[in-house]
């Protein structure tokens, strides 16, 4: 931050300049207009010597006129130039009090509705965190900058539960619930994180939230996952089983938490027969889910081409157009490799549970950002809406500010 507040610190200087520029201006015009009265002083002194020796019959009258002429030169030659600076003259108080005031409301406006802390930030996005906790210290400070940005509660409520802090993430991820819309999946997150901050308990708000994310969608994975937990806990064994063989099905195939609900699916069927009750038929495998490439390319248009830097960074991903605010694919460029053409699949998925094959319309945005930070930038570009049967090859132009 030391650059900013030098570069602050010179705007400063040159704002002051304009004050107190004239205000030194006016000081010499005073001392220009004392140095004339003077002038003018010694002139009417010189006019009364002529005089007085003119009367005493020293000087005649040519001599008399001859002296008060060159009087007057001399008058004229000193006060030469004056008039100019006395043409306009500022008070002295104004100036300094302007001087005094004018860093204070600078600093104070800045303050107000300045945005140090979100500059300090994209630049610290900039650089990878070196463990968990700095990584959760910088999306607690950005949600405080930014606190209606439904991706940032998201991703700080993930955060939290890998450190198992159930608590602290419901909170967060009800604000992304909120600003997000409800978007299902968000509300199975906000649901699993009460459930855990409950000591394993399905409260009434915990199947409210479970209910209302699956009425949104009835594959949302993390409720799916939540609600078989559930059942298991409470051995209902029976439940446990419906609700992963559900999830089974909706997962990719190479998903690998594919075994681990076998697995939980396996133990469910042995306590049912255990307890003598009849396992529920086992479901047919599910189909493994057709991988899903969009070629996308991608290029700014020559309004923006001349406002970036070959080192910025350029973010090209896609998201669902109904469904969770955050991407599904990520792929991270520079100005520098513009014009590109990249791949967005499901191995370009910031999370396993959201895929580009478990959405039928996706949006494709590239967004150009100096500082590194994929959620705000300078300059964007949208593609509408479309299909992901019937994708084909894409395109789309950075022609645009971020207004995000």
């Amino acid at each position: 931050m030391i650059d900013f507040w030098l570069a602050a610190g010179l705007l400063l200087l040159v704002a002051l300049a304009f004050l107190l520029i004239p205000l030194l201006r006016g000081r010499r015009a005073q001392a220009e207009e004392d140095r004339t009265a003077l002038n003018v002083a010694l002139y009417q002194e010189r006019l009364d010597e002529l005089a007085a020796q003119r009367d005493a019959g020293t000087l005649d009258a040519a001599q008399f006129e001859a002296g008060r002429a060159e009087a007057a030169r001399e008058l004229l030659a000193d006060t030469e130039g004056a008039g100019e600076d006395r043409r306009t003259r500022l008070g002295r108080a104004a100036p300094l009090i302007a001087a005094v005031l004018l860093p204070i409301l600078g600093l104070g406006l800045y303050l107000h509705w300045g945005a140090s802390d979100k500059v300090e930030l994209a630049r610290e996005f900039a650089t990878a965190p070196h463990s968990m906790e700095e990584m959760t210290a910088r999306l607690e400070r950005a949600v405080q900058a930014q606190p209606d940005s439904a991706e940032g509660w998201y991703f700080l409520g993930r955060t939290y539960m890998t450190q198992e802090r159930a608590e602290d993430a419901a909170r967060a991820f009800e604000q992304a619930a909120r600003l997000s819309g409800r978007q299902p999946e968000v509300l199975g997150q906000w649901a699993q994180a009460l459930y855990f901050a409950g000591d394993k308990k399905m409260s009434e708000q915990v199947r409210a939230l479970a209910d209302e994310a699956l009425k949104g969608d009835p594959e949302e994975v993390t409720t799916l996952g939540l609600l078989g937990i559930a059942a298991f806990e409470d051995a209902n064994y029976a439940g446990a089983v419906k609700y992963w063989e559900r999830l089974v099905t909706v997962l990719p195939a190479d998903d690998p938490s594919r075994s681990a609900l076998q697995g939980g699916i396996e133990r469910a069927r042995e306590r049912m027969a255990a307890r003598g009750e009849t396992p529920p038929p086992a479901s047919q495998p599910a189909v493994a889910a057709s991988g899903v490439t969009l070629k996308v390319k991608v290029d700014l248009s020559d309004a923006v081409k001349g406002q970036v830097q070959p080192d910025d960074s350029v973010f090209v991903f896609a998201r669902a157009v109904s469904g969770p605010p955050m991407p599904l694919a990520v792929k991270r460029l520079k100005v520098a490799d513009l014009p590109s053409e990249v791949a967005l699949s499901d191995a370009d998925a910031m999370m396993p549970q959201l895929k580009l094959s478990n959405f039928p319309q996706v949006q494709l945005v590239a967004r150009v950002s100096r500082a590194g930070n994929a959620t705000a930038g300078e300059w964007i570009g949208r593609s509408q809406p479309l299909s992901i049967a019937n994708a084909g090859e894409q395109a789309v132009t950075i022609d645009s500010p971020d207004q995000r």
